[in-house]
């Protein structure tokens, strides 16, 4: 019997080469599963539509219950808390009231608040009083409707209005135009 000798090889085979890449895919796929909540949480809109996400639980939580719910908006300090409303002194905030408290990141603000009984709250402390604005939401629905005018870090704007009537809570591209109640003298009936 004659013994052949082969010269050894160094590097991979193709089934090695294989099970290395799906080993590093599978790694990454982790890692991207894992890293993808966090900076969803930090975008733009990650951060607005966690926003529009709090008033839609302070909305559906009064719907559902007798309970009264208070969404107030710092636009100084760029946070937001949502707070089970218990006290009749609806300045009074008790700390076991609050469910949640947030604040935006640098590219997420908060510009100005116009409600629909046209009291505006905003940042720029000459045109406007306040810089607090209270959401405050029972069974029967929003106290006051508004929209919430933000900017991203390329400047452009976005309202989220929260409309009175049917609840509804959306995004919008751009300062939009608020719906205003018409006054007794422009109503034909």
């Amino acid at each position: 019997m004659k013994i052949v000798n082969y010269k050894s090889r160094s590097g991979f085979t193709l089934a090695e080469f294989i099970i290395v890449i799906m080993l590093i895919s599978i790694f990454v796929t982790m890692t991207l599963t894992r890293l993808a909540p966090l900076v969803t949480k930090n975008s733009f809109r990650g951060q607005v539509q966690d926003f529009i996400s709090t008033m839609q639980m302070a909305a559906s939580a009064a719907a559902e219950s007798s309970r009264r719910y208070e969404v107030t908006v710092d636009l100084i300090e760029q946070t937001y808390t949502l707070r089970q409303i218990t006290n009749p002194d609806l300045e009074d905030v008790l700390n076991e009231d609050i469910i949640t408290f947030k604040t935006f990141n640098d590219n997420c603000r908060m510009i100005y608040v116009v409600f629909d009984d046209l009291v505006a709250i905003g940042l720029d402390t000459e045109r406007y009083e306040q810089q607090i604005a209270n959401f405050r939401v029972g069974k029967a629905g929003w106290q006051s409707g508004a929209k919430v005018v933000f900017m991203d870090n390329d400047e452009n704007l976005y309202s989220v209005v929260v409309n009175r009537i049917s609840r509804l809570i959306e995004l919008r591209d751009g300062d939009v135009a608020m719906l205003l109640p018409k006054n007794e003298q422009d109503i034909q009936f």
